[in-house]
């Protein structure tokens, strides 16, 4: 069976600002940040890019994926935890030592799930955006799944880092130009 085409990754930093209903709701629709409501925007039907989060309460995520309301800010230690692992390091981390399934959700089933599945489809194209030590961990991520065969070897990286106003109209002529 001959591969799928290839597509394009956006990787966004959660967003302090967050609705605030109170159920499980798709974290696409929970973010409400500048950045978030401008790829609602440009994208509403999630046509144009695979979209991932990276969150410091629940690591690196589907951006569809169905999370509660949290307040947790990116730290130094934090960065450095989640560099600790690999594609199959669970965020957040256990509490406990038990014998038994730890708690979280881990990089590898996210990226698995954005690049088809058994039809995996990779990545050749790839934007980051978010604070420095948001990149800092994104890289990290980006590495890892191009070691397990999720991203291209050549994948065109995109960063995007500074003020919102900044990141906002970048983001925005990126992801105008998937459409071209």
């Amino acid at each position: 069976m001959a591969p799928l085409p290839s597509f394009r990754l956006l990787i966004l930093a959660c967003s302090a600002t967050k609705r605030g209903r109170p159920e499980h709701i798709p974290a696409i629709e929970r973010y409400d940040g500048p950045l978030w409501r401008t790829l609602r925007a440009a994208d509403p039907h999630g046509e144009k890019a695979k979209v991932a989060f990276l969150s410091a309460h629940l690591g690196f995520r589907a951006a569809n994926t169905p999370i509660e309301m949290y307040d947790a800010r990116m730290t130094e230690p934090m960065a450095a935890a989640m560099k600790a692992g690999d594609l199959g390091t669970r965020w957040p981390r256990p509490t406990t030592q038990r014998r038994v399934m730890p708690s979280g959700e881990h990089p590898g089933m996210h990226i698995y799930s954005l690049c088809g599945g058994a039809e995996k489809r990779v990545f050749l194209d790839v934007a980051l955006v978010g604070g420095r030590l948001y990149l800092d961990v994104m890289q990290y991520l980006v590495g890892l799944f191009r070691s397990g065969g999720y991203v291209a070897a050549g994948v065109r990286i995109t960063e995007i880092n500074g003020p919102v106003g900044l990141m906002r109209s970048i983001a925005s002529r990126l992801h105008c130009r998937i459409v071209k």
